[in-house]
């Protein structure tokens, strides 16, 4: 079965890994698909004959020739369904592609593979969440991987997140390998490949991109991961629809709790309080979830060291000591700081229990 017969059977119209598996069954092999007379491939599928004519097999062949010239050019790895390396969890989702193309000599049948997804308008809550949970994921878990989908917002934070923690990581793309969108994250995906990640794709390098396919990439980004976690999300939104899709799947769902006037939290509230995903406050809470085994830790350290905070966290505690009763707002007028770095600097130093926020919006300093 040579390389231009695997991608034309895969560019056949309707064709899905579930659909290929049957096809391979009733007709032998995807050789036969390519040899057998056009009546005889007809009795034996039972499909149109429009699906098997000598002229649809003869264009995808041709198309298929193209798309191999461009994987030999551009060390492009095109996964079919029966290779070894093809990413083996998506055997269990039935709509999945039959073909994969990637960039990247990433393993995908690793031990441990974690989707990240959230909103394209992300805040710095949701920046800094998903950089703390990348962070003690990496801590803590061997042969990990972090999969997302190369967007705005916290699709590129978890990637930048796995790269700064030395974690492999895959983007999903919605169209073929020839371009990459946003061009603004062609830097992140050069840094994702050469740091033993992949760039992954259903799209050959000829498809237009079409709307339709951002969502429909979210299914590769559900299947090909254990757990998913939503972080920051609309009520309605891409995130939301890998949420639904992960859950068809059997993949456990997680999801970050916000406030509930926060837009972008409402639609990882809704999935809690609907019980459709379990609510995580750290990557301990994931682990547990999951039932894996975490590295054994070489030290303990009970608290941060006052020299190892940083200036700005000095002066976030420095002014809640002295106006005890202080809030967000109050903090905003009297700190030089803007509110979004206040609140990235505020998350994080809770995240490291560096300040506790108790009732009436005020916060108790714990160093």
């Amino acid at each position: 079965m040579t390389l231009e017969r695997r991608i034309a059977f895969s560019m056949v119209k309707g064709m899905n890994l579930s659909n290929a598996v049957a096809l391979e069954e009733k007709i032998g092999s995807v050789d036969n698909f390519f040899s057998s007379r056009t009546e005889a491939l007809w009795q034996a599928i039972g499909a149109p004959k429009s699906y098997c004519s000598d002229t649809e097999r003869a264009r995808v062949l041709e198309r298929a020739r193209a798309e191999a010239e461009f994987v030999g050019r551009n060390s492009v790895r095109a996964l079919f369904h029966s290779d070894e390396d093809f990413p083996r969890r998506l055997d269990y989702c039935e709509d999945a592609p039959a073909m994969l193309y990637a960039l990247g000599e990433c393993d995908f049948n690793s031990s441990h593979v974690v989707a990240i997804v959230g909103t394209r308008r992300s805040t710095a809550y949701g920046n800094a969440f998903t950089a703390k949970l990348v962070e003690e994921l990496a801590e803590r878990i061997d042969d990990l991987i972090v999969v997302s989908g190369l967007a705005y917002g916290i699709d590129v934070q978890a990637h930048k997140a796995a790269l700064a923690a030395g974690v492999r990581t895959v983007g999903v793309v919605a169209h073929g390998l020839k371009t990459l969108y946003p061009a603004d994250h062609r830097d992140i995906a050069a840094r994702i490949v050469r740091q033993g990640g992949a760039i992954v794709t259903e799209y050959p390098s000829d498809a237009a991109i079409h709307r339709g396919n951002f969502l429909a990439r979210n299914r590769i980004v559900a299947g090909m991961s254990d757990v998913v976690v939503i972080v920051e999300s609309d009520a309605k939104g891409g995130a939301m629809v890998t949420a639904s899709i992960a859950s068809a799947y059997g993949r456990e769902v997680c999801a970050v709790p916000g406030r509930s006037i926060d837009r972008y939290s409402s639609g990882p509230n809704a999935l809690i309080y609907e019980r459709r995903a379990t609510m995580i406050r750290n990557a301990d809470d994931l682990i547990e979830l999951m039932n894996w085994t975490p590295r054994a830790k070489e030290g303990t350290q009970a608290e941060l060291p006052f020299a190892e905070i940083s200036p700005e966290s000095r002066r976030i505690g420095d002014y809640l000591r002295a106006n005890p009763s202080a809030t967000v707002n109050d903090m905003v007028h009297g700190l030089p700081m803007a509110y979004p770095e206040l609140m990235a600097l505020i998350t994080e130093m809770e995240m490291d229990d560096l300040l506790t926020s108790l009732p009436g919006g005020t916060y108790q300093v714990n160093f």
